[in-house]
């Protein structure tokens, strides 16, 4: 699946510099065009990879650069006012080689948070290719003001694309953790889930090919509909043997090569750990509208009987019809890994929650701004009229 990718704001910005990484590490060109878009000079500056006549500094005249200090109402006004310049940049990407835009933003900040949904908007009144949104969510530890940034963003977010990915910070952050390591990690799991997801399908000339091919048309398909996504993920790690040939622990008897049935009920398992380990999204599995398995790594481990097995044991668990499933080989890898997308989630406890404090936090914002109105107002109270005011 080829992708423009457009990071806006720090996170965003920082996923996006992550795929071009993983795409030249791995030789997997999903990212087709890479675009930066921030109100800090700073964090486009701080970019490895994304190219320099792609980074869109927006907001100049309001903030000077300086980023909108987590307010979204703010980022998306600028992102508005803006949006020719966030073109301008858009319009050298080769649009007619792409087969869908993914918009990329932490939704606890201010510009991305705010323009995002801004730009998805816009994309989709110009654009027949379907815009997608990868929506990041601050851990529960960061403050109220980024959980009711998060919450007001996510629930515009999701009705301007066509299919939301979210990725839950709390999931995922461990305690003692260092901020700065704790994202690098972070990001590092966004990148090897959906460049697997999306990788799915590429066919090199020589190249292994797919039993059952998982192409962007069945990426395309499970997103249709809208909603909210989330991704699973299991791996097992494939042995090297001492003669540089690959050993896996799903082999079974040697004079028998592969065994048929270990790898079969290996792949079934692999399926089973992905679809209810960590999500990149907490949720209930039971009623997904949709979902997607892709199974990757050598060609010799992936059995075409299992990955049935496994698409049969997903369609039970998740009581959907749509349930997609196939093959992405890749000869030289380490791992024999799973992937699941499950596209319209409803039971998700986590955004329940989000919309809870965000609430709380608001109630508490204007509280508050109330509160320091009439301090102020009693602090130079004159209750004599003595003072004269100068204007």
């Amino acid at each position: 699946m080829k992708l423009a990718m457009i990071g806006f704001g720090q996170a965003g910005g920082k996923i996006v510099d992550k795929f071009l990484e993983y795409d030249e590490r791995t030789g997997s060109r999903i990212v087709r065009s890479a675009v930066a878009v921030n109100t800090a000079k700073a964090d486009l500056l701080g970019l490895e990879r994304v190219p320099e006549e792609n980074r869109v500094l927006i907001g100049q005249a309001r903030v000077k650069g300086h980023g909108v200090g987590a307010d979204n109402e703010l980022g998306a006004e600028i992102a508005e006012e803006d949006i020719d310049e966030i073109q301008g940049a858009i319009d050298n990407i080769p649009v007619h080689e792409v087969d869908a835009f993914l918009i990329i933003a932490g939704l606890g900040g201010g510009t991305g948070s705010g323009g995002s949904p801004v730009l998805a908007k816009h994309l989709k009144r110009i654009y027949t290719e379907p815009v997608y949104g990868m929506g990041i969510l601050p851990a529960g530890d960061e403050g109220g003001i980024y959980t009711l940034n998060a919450a007001r963003s996510f629930q515009t977010f999701v009705r301007e694309v066509d299919n939301l990915l979210v990725f839950d910070n709390d999931a995922w952050r461990k305690s003692g953790e260092s901020v700065e390591g704790g994202y690098a990690a972070i990001n590092d799991e966004i990148v090897k889930r959906f460049s697997i997801l999306f990788g799915a399908g590429e066919v090199e000339q020589g190249g292994a090919v797919a039993e059952s091919v998982v192409d962007s048309s069945e990426i395309i398909n499970t997103l249709a509909g809208g909603g909210v996504s989330t991704v699973g993920y299991a791996a097992e790690e494939v042995e090297q043997e001492g003669d540089g040939g690959l050993l896996s622990r799903f082999k079974g008897d040697e004079d028998d090569g592969m065994d048929t049935a270990n790898t079969t009920n290996r792949i079934t398992s692999l399926v089973r750990k992905a679809a209810l380990g960590r999500l990149t999204l907490p949720c209930e599995i039971d009623g997904a509208e949709r979902a997607l398995l892709v199974m990757s790594g050598p060609p010799q481990h992936l059995n075409r009987k299992g990955i049935e097995r496994g698409r049969k044991w997903l369609e039970e668990q998740t009581g959907s019809m749509e349930v997609r499933g196939g093959d992405y080989p890749v000869p030289d890898s380490g791992y024999v890994a799973g992937v699941i997308l499950l596209s319209g989630v409803h039971d998700v406890p986590r955004i329940k929650e989000l919309q809870q404090v965000a609430i709380e936090a608001q109630e508490n914002i204007d509280e508050i701004r109330q509160e320091s109105k009439a301090n102020l107002e009693e602090l130079v109270e004159d209750e004599d009229d003595e003072l004269d005011p100068l204007f």
